[in-house]
């Protein structure tokens, strides 16, 4: 949890400390939250009641402060997705919990902040066509099943063949990549979909995993992506939709490795993002 404030820190020294550019979220209310997760598993979570076996497949402890945390990290992901719709791009300093179930959570993610997100604003009328671009070296197999059958939402997978979870979701695209995939090959494989991606689908919002396990020195990467290749992923992701005139929500995602490199990894999409601005 210390990701969090280090890399707010580490962007204000490098660069973004106008504060007109930061917002901050309000929680949000649990009636949103059961747009996509059942009552009864989000009372258990909030009052320390989940069994030890839950707990275990969460792999965090039901504490206080992570209750307050989940709740406020997913209104993040709200907030940001209304300011890329308002300003054309938008980045949370958390987000991308895309192995919650509507019942359960899994692999450190309790509730999906995107998912919830996407369910409220489609309920507001916001949108009517979303896309998830998730590269995350991990499969978002919550957040596929979740929108299983649900033409409003695209979900984009480009994820680790033999990583976790073992048991995978069937999202509207899925890209499984071998072990120890380096820069070239997967940013070859990433843009060969996506550009039609966005073309075919014309999503009215992106939201995009940014998450940093395709890192060579990732701990539960397996791919081999220098911290350069993570940059041109971010990047070209981002310029992609803004030369579409496309809104993009970026969320975190995964990342495990010593606390210094994890964050100065996580800073890159924040750093391809302004860039791209620039540019535009």
């Amino acid at each position: 949890m210390a990701k969090f404030r280090q890399l707010h820190d580490l962007l204000r020294r490098r660069g973004f400390e106008d504060d007109a550019h930061w917002h901050e979220p309000l929680p949000v209310p649990r009636r949103w939250m059961e747009l996509v997760h059942g009552r009864a598993y989000l009372e258990a979570f909030a009052q320390g009641q989940l069994d030890a076996a839950a707990q275990r497949r969460i792999g965090l402890p039901a504490t206080v402060p992570l209750v307050r945390r989940t709740w406020l990290a997913v209104g993040g992901t709200l907030l940001t997705a209304r300011l890329a719709l308002r300003h054309g791009i938008a980045c949370h300093l958390a987000g991308g919990t895309h192995h919650a179930f509507p019942d359960h959570g899994s692999g450190f993610c309790i509730v999906n902040d995107v998912a919830v997100a996407i369910r409220v604003l489609l309920s507001e009328g916001a949108l009517a066509r979303v896309l998830v671009v998730d590269l995350d070296v991990h499969q978002g197999d919550g957040t596929a099943w979740i929108f299983a059958g649900d033409r409003r939402v695209f979900t984009f997978s480009a994820h680790g063949a033999t990583n976790f979870p073992a048991r995978k979701q069937a999202s509207d695209l899925d890209l499984p990549l071998p072990d120890g995939l380096e820069d070239d090959a997967y940013l070859a494989a990433v843009l060969e979909r996506l550009p039609d991606l966005l073309d075919q689908i014309k999503p009215e919002l992106v939201f995009y995993n940014a998450g940093v396990d395709p890192h060579r020195d990732d701990r539960l990467g397996r791919l081999s992506l220098s911290s350069e290749g993570l940059y041109r992923r971010d990047s070209l992701v981002v310029d992609a939709c803004l030369r579409r005139a496309i809104p993009i929500a970026t969320v975190l995602g995964g990342g495990y490795d010593d606390m210094e490199a994890l964050v100065a990894r996580h800073a890159l999409v924040f750093q391809a993002s302004a860039e791209a601005q620039r540019r535009r």
